[in-house]
């Protein structure tokens, strides 16, 4: 039997910060989706933690597995939640960021941990499981901050992590720094490209390997469709956040560092083509550090920006409103696929 709760409940329901207090950051946030008390996070100097009664208290559960500690993603399997894949190496590249060394996986829901490989990509940006099969993993790599490697772009698995496939590779300068699947149809992926380098004393954001790629076949083929149209046609392109929207078929949201005409970009049609839906300057605040972007699991015209503040619009992104969170600096977020007023955010300073 299915219980009706009022709307009205979840009004009363504040943000708070659930811990555990630490310094750093946090970008990377996962939840279980069967249990709504299981949390994970990961740290950019920490390693992963688990707290299995919302938030009350969190455990270390990758230490004496990790041989680094910084992590950039997590992705709970939505078909297995014991299964869970952790992506080193901070991909928001600050001037004290330390690298990962690649892949972790877990199959005991974070008990133990195994090493996966891609070790020299350094810096990965996303982590995406298939939505039906927990064996077919998807890795956004950006690759070194402080100079051209080769191994970055795209990989692929289809057995769990035990070997990879590079599937898209732009150049030595360019890597991937987030990836979205498509969930009504898991063959549709969009990845977008980030040419970037770090120096202690500066950070180039943008060149000419920066774009979005789309897959209709897993992962197969790519095409480039930085330029489609509606998109930005001219200038050099910098970092680009990207979600395709599960609540519409064909929906699909940009958020673009551009030379050109930055902003928020909707597409209807696959990204066939674009709508500057949003030039807000307040969702693009330090690109090369934020540019995160989130379709609601549920609604279609909702979607959420992270950046120093949490913005949320609830008209296809004409208009945002901020939500007010415990702090400012805004990285990570996991939205309950079947219940999208349960969230977890990651920021500056912890989990709210």
């Amino acid at each position: 039997m299915t219980t009706q709760i009022d709307p009205t409940f979840w009004s009363a329901m504040p943000w708070r910060n659930i811990g555990p207090s630490r310094g750093g950051r946090v970008i990377a946030v996962a939840g279980d989706p069967n249990d709504i008390a299981t949390f994970y996070f990961g740290s950019v100097a920490g390693g992963v933690w688990k707290t299995t009664d919302a938030g009350i208290t969190w455990q270390n559960v990758s230490d004496g597995f990790f041989k680094t500690a910084s992590v950039s993603d997590l992705c709970v399997s939505p078909s297995d939640p014991n299964v869970i894949y952790a992506g080193m190496g901070e991909s928001t590249i600050r001037t004290d960021v330390t690298h990962g060394d690649g892949v972790y996986k877990s199959t005991d829901a974070g008990r133990s941990w195994r090493h996966c490989g891609l070790t020299d990509t350094r810096h990965i940006g996303k982590v995406r499981v298939h939505p039906r099969n927990p064996d077919r993993v998807y890795v956004a790599a950006l690759g070194h901050a402080f100079g051209p490697n080769e191994e970055r772009g795209v990989f692929r698995s289809t057995d769990g992590g035990k070997s990879w496939d590079k599937v898209l590779y732009v150049s030595e300068k360019a890597g991937a720094v987030d990836l979205s699947i498509d969930p009504q149809n898991p063959d549709i992926l969009y990845a977008s490209f980030w040419e970037t380098h770090r120096h202690f004393w500066e950070l180039s954001s943008g060149g000419p390997g920066s774009g979005l790629w789309k897959s209709t076949d897993g992962g197969d083929t790519w095409t480039d469709i930085s330029r489609a149209k509606g998109l930005p046609q001219t200038g050099l392109l910098g970092k680009i956040g990207v979600s395709a929207s599960p609540a519409q078929a064909g929906r699909v949201w940009a958020l673009v560092e551009s030379q050109n005409d930055s902003g928020l970009y909707r597409s209807d049609d696959f990204g066939g083509s674009w709508q500057l839906v949003s030039d807000n300057p307040e969702l693009r605040q330090r690109p090369w550090y934020y540019m995160h972007v989130f379709a609601d699991p549920q609604d279609a015209e909702s979607v959420y920006v992270l950046n120093l503040n949490f913005w949320k619009s609830v008209d296809g992104g004409k208009n945002f409103t901020e939500i007010a969170t415990a702090h400012g600096d805004n990285h990570g977020l996991w939205i309950d696929p079947s219940n999208n007023r349960r969230l977890i955010e990651g920021h500056d300073g912890g989990a709210g």
